[in-house]
């Protein structure tokens, strides 16, 4: 097991956040948010061209063929600058339920187009927020050699903007996987207003919707890897989260003068910030665990997964919490960006079910 990135890996990491610095600041991430779209798609190409997007996809499909590490480090520098887009939907979830299926022509189909940023993709399977291996109350049935979708998703993720929405749905012979055009009839998409303004999220209304039924041998499992995968995915960017909000707090401790002197000096700042960063590094090391094991032992991923969302949402959000409190009233306005790493720490605690069920997972993985 290896939890120290290489020099490449160094590199992909230097190069990204680079990127990211130039063309999307602050300033900038808050200009995406509030657009229509909810993101700056000249970003979302430029991460395209750059190969990001493709990491984890094979190179007969116009991937990188990199691993799930590689794909973290690059998830944990858009954490850490909070960047609008729909990554974890497009080249994570959409991008892992391909590999999962056992559907070459699908794959074909889209795999390099989601790798290069020409088409966003995403998956619909939660339904009032849990995710149903049974394939919840959304129905798929065969008409005129066909299939037609009917039932209701949410919250999807990018679903508002997905050109392409694999839907996890339950069939007369169990469940199944479809494939669906966003805006294809039959098709509404409703987006929501989430806590978090920087990820956007929707619910998608299927009446008599045209899908194409994708090929699985197993569709649960497919469901189980895609979650599993999702979740170290999201621990990357929450990790990254927790290293900038730690940044910005130290930085901000050192500069902020009290009583003459830095309020870093006083023993409960000080102490603070030694905790944030305690509570960073164990994050580190579970995520590249987790990321570890999705490359190299898949069997262990459903205990890795669970183990990195059991610790590392509730410390990003403590992290968080501490970064509004350090900052005083200056963290409590609209213009510093503390809110927006508190918001995302908390959405992205709760997005894949709260901790209580990811320790319940652990528990039954552990046998304990």
């Amino acid at each position: 097991m290896r939890l120290v990135l290489d020099p490449e890996q160094e590199e992909l990491r230097a190069t990204v956040r680079k990127v990211l610095a130039d063309r999307a600041p602050s300033a900038k991430a808050r200009e995406a948010m509030e657009s229509p779209d909810g993101f700056d798609r000249d970003l979302w190409r430029t991460l395209g061209d750059l190969g990001v997007l493709g990491l984890v996809v094979p190179e007969p499909f116009g991937g990188a063929g990199a691993g799930h590490v590689e794909r973290a480090v690059v998830l944990e520098e858009l954490g850490a600058a909070l960047t609008p887009s729909p990554f974890l939907a497009s080249a994570v979830l959409a991008t892992d339920a391909l590999l999962a299926l056992d559907d070459v022509g699908a794959g074909g189909d889209h795999l390099p187009r989601l790798a290069a940023g020409e088409l966003i993709g995403t998956v619909a399977a939660a339904e009032d927020g849990a995710w149903d291996l049974a394939g919840g109350a959304t129905a798929a049935a065969e008409r005129d050699g066909g299939w037609e979708l009917t039932g209701t998703k949410a919250p999807v993720l990018a679903g508002d903007s997905a050109d392409l929405v694999l839907v996890y749905a339950r069939t007369s012979g169990g469940p199944g996987w479809f494939a669906v055009e966003g805006g294809a009839p039959g098709v509404t998409r409703t987006p929501l207003t989430g806590l978090d303004p920087t990820r956007r999220l929707a619910r998608i209304d299927f009446a008599a919707a045209p899908a194409r039924r994708l090929v699985s041998a197993d569709p649960g499992a497919a469901l189980e890897t895609v979650t599993g995968l999702a979740a170290v995915a999201l621990a990357a960017e929450q990790a990254g989260g927790m290293r900038r909000a730690m940044e910005l707090t130290v930085d901000y401790a050192k500069a902020r003068v009290q009583f003459g002197r830095p309020i870093g000096s006083y023993q409960a700042v000080k102490h603070g910030c030694a905790d944030m960063y305690s509570a960073w590094e164990l994050a580190v090391s579970v995520l590249r665990y987790a990321a570890w094991t999705a490359d190299h032992d898949i069997a262990e991923l459903p205990t890795a997964a669970a183990l990195a969302q059991t610790y590392i949402g509730p410390a990003y959000f403590r992290t968080a919490t501490d970064m509004v409190q350090f900052h005083g009233g200056i963290g409590y306005t609209w213009e510093h960006d503390a809110h927006l790493y508190y918001k995302r720490a908390k959405s992205s605690e709760l997005l894949f079910g709260p901790p209580s069920a990811h320790r319940a997972r652990l528990a039954d993985q552990l046998q304990i």
